[in-house]
């Protein structure tokens, strides 16, 4: 019987294979890596916002603590944004023709809120509350990063499930006393884990339940 394909029909066959299932190893290899990236993310992105509002110039030159603006944020769920009245508690007498501010004085005469923009965003899925993290000792910057040191602001940490499960595995080395909580660049002389392990036990941080799924997932 007459040969039907060539002897090189094998070859070209383990070759077509390799090739397919090396293509189907690199794809999962670029969609993981993808997933991971500062693009997905937003990890060092700035966020557009209606003000080009600077944290350096107002947390870092001036010294404005936090709570100013984000006043909720050691009694709320959500740390709060400043409304237009709190901005305006200082431009109604410095910058007060600023075309940069022209958006702020518009929301004071029309009695509309600015609409700023999530920097910080989690998924609809996951239930995060700032009070339970601030009044555990979780300094802001932990997860906003030094945002004294920012004229725009970014997303300084990528917020995966992951990321969060470090901090809610092993909180100790991340918790400082209370009174720290807004100090950006705050440093201690204590050993972090002794000095965590301290605030644990005042602040009263149930750490044998902080992995349980319910936590974040309700």
């Amino acid at each position: 019987m007459a040969q039907i394909f060539p002897r090189s029909a094998d070859m070209w066959l383990r070759l077509t294979l390799l090739i397919l299932f090396g293509g189907l190893v690199l794809l999962f290899v670029a969609l993981a890596v993808l997933d991971r990236s500062d693009y997905n993310t937003g990890k060092g992105w700035v966020v557009r916002q209606p003000v080009p509002f600077s944290h350096e110039h107002h947390a870092g030159a001036l010294k404005i603590d936090c709570r100013y603006c984000h006043d909720s944020v050691e009694v709320s769920a959500v740390a709060g944004l400043p409304p237009t009245d709190t901005c305006m508690s200082c431009h109604s007498q410095i910058w007060t023709g600023a075309e940069m501010l022209a958006p702020v004085r518009q929301s004071l005469v029309e009695g509309k809120p600015l609409r700023w923009n999530r920097v910080a965003e989690l998924p609809d899925y996951v239930y995060f509350q700032h009070n339970v993290h601030v009044n555990a000792g979780v300094g802001c910057e932990t997860c906003h990063g030094q945002v004294d040191t920012m004229p725009l602001m970014y997303r300084a940490e990528t917020f995966t499930m992951s990321w969060c499960l470090d901090c809610h595995q092993d909180p100790a080395p991340r918790l400082r006393p209370r009174a720290a909580v807004t100090t950006m660049g705050w440093k201690t002389e204590h050993d972090r884990r002794a000095l965590g392990e301290r605030m644990i036990e005042e602040h009263h941080v149930d750490t044998e339940n902080l992995s349980h799924c319910y936590i974040c997932h309700r």
